[in-house]
């Protein structure tokens, strides 16, 4: 077992974390305060080859120990979490494609998703409703067949790029008996009638992602925009009819995308922790740096130690995303464990730094709202611990 990073590794962090320096960190505050999707970050990401299809062909896909994208991820968020995710918010419905549709449609749909350099495009995956959010059977949108064509009709809320996305893919139910097992996924591409925006959220944190309603109102799709192809989804709904199959792609692609997720927490508690440790070096209270009192310096040495074990986590449960299977539901408890980091270390930071920790002048209030959003999305810690408890009782 090497727990050290590989040339290529090190390479990828080293480039991402340079953009993440030069490209993110000095516009980040500027987005949060505007709360503006970060276009012209995304373009740039584009340009330089971080933003697009072929990132996650060439490095993602190629990467046999499943590490590069969380690496990536963890420096973007150490950039801003809320820019980061207007970078890697495609991915969440790539993943969708990749692990549940057929060659053709990932051929098809994937560079619809990302556009071009000079005109790129970003991409939603559409889940969340108003009384369906952790619960994924009790949701209400229904895909129904007509001929050649599926009719969507429904609410969808909370969906990251909802607003600016050009193909959305949506979690729809075709057979409501069957919860969760009688749902499929389906592709609404750009400029389809039917298909629209509504209200943008509001937010505590990562305030430069676009998180949107968006309403489907006799939406038409072709039949083969289903994910995966009829013919797969009406074989899944027979299982499900006889045998009681439990399988669902939000659920499938949730699961297999919590590393990513934690990343992403593990960047915005990485963040907190560095500017904490520069400023308690700096910081003097009774002639000494406070980082020489035993009140700051366990508390950064705690900090540290969780950040790290949080990271280990996610890279483990990474590495078997793509290697093997989780056994004992480690993609959850990455994201519980992250999750639940960034949250008590960027609270600490804010407490090292006192009344500066408070006020925006400092970028530590603003980690702090950005890492509430890792105990909620994506699954609730709450959720985490029943799948990872579900998964320790099956031995």
């Amino acid at each position: 077992m090497d727990f050290q990073l590989s040339e290529d590794h090190t390479t990828i962090q080293k480039w991402v974390h340079e953009f993440a320096e030069t490209e993110i960190r000095p516009v980040a505050a500027r987005y949060d305060e505007a709360e503006e999707f970060p276009w012209p970050v995304v373009k740039r990401a584009a340009e330089v080859g971080l933003y697009g299809v072929g990132f996650y062909m060439e490095n993602v896909a190629s990467d046999q120990t499943g590490l590069i994208l969380p690496i990536a991820m963890e420096e973007t968020s150490w950039g801003c979490a809320g820019i980061g995710l207007g970078i890697w918010g495609t991915g969440l419905p790539l993943s969708t494609l990749a692990y549940s549709g057929t060659s053709e449609q990932l051929a098809q749909w994937a560079p619809l998703m990302f556009g071009t350099p000079d005109d790129p495009k970003v991409a939603a995956l559409c889940v969340t409703e108003p009384n369906a959010g952790s619960d994924v059977s009790a949701l209400r949108t229904t895909a129904q067949r007509d001929g050649d064509e599926w009719v969507l009709n429904g609410q969808k809320i909370f969906a990251t790029n909802g607003g600016q996305a050009g193909v959305r893919i949506v979690v729809a139910t075709v057979d409501p008996q069957l919860g969760h097992r009688g749902q499929g996924a389906f592709i609404v591409g750009p400029d389809t009638p039917g298909i629209r925006p509504g209200k943008k959220e509001k937010k505590l944190g990562i305030r430069a992602s676009d998180t949107s309603e968006v309403l489907l109102e006799d939406c038409r799709i072709p039949l083969e925009n289903v994910i995966g192809g009829v013919e797969k989804l009406e074989a899944k709904l027979q299982r499900a009819r006889s045998a009681g199959s439990r399988s669902s792609a939000a659920l499938k692609t949730f699961e297999m995308t919590r590393p990513s997720v934690a990343a992403q927490a593990v960047g915005i508690a990485r963040a907190a922790l560095e500017f904490a440790i520069d400023y308690a070096k700096e910081r003097q209270t009774f002639g000494r740096p406070i980082i020489e009192h035993e009140g700051v310096a366990f508390k950064l040495a705690d900090m540290a130690m969780e950040v790290d074990a949080a990271r280990l986590l996610t890279h483990r449960a990474a590495w078997l995303s793509r290697n093997g299977q989780f056994e004992h539901a480690e993609g959850s408890m990455s994201k519980l464990k992250a999750g639940e980091t960034a949250v008590w270390v960027t609270e600490q930071a804010v407490q090292i730094l006192g009344g500066y920790g408070y006020i925006k002048d400092f970028p530590v209030e603003k980690w702090y709202r950005d890492a509430k959003i890792y105990t909620i999305f994506e699954g609730t810690s709450e959720i985490q611990r029943i799948v990872i408890s579900r998964a320790l009782a099956r031995g």
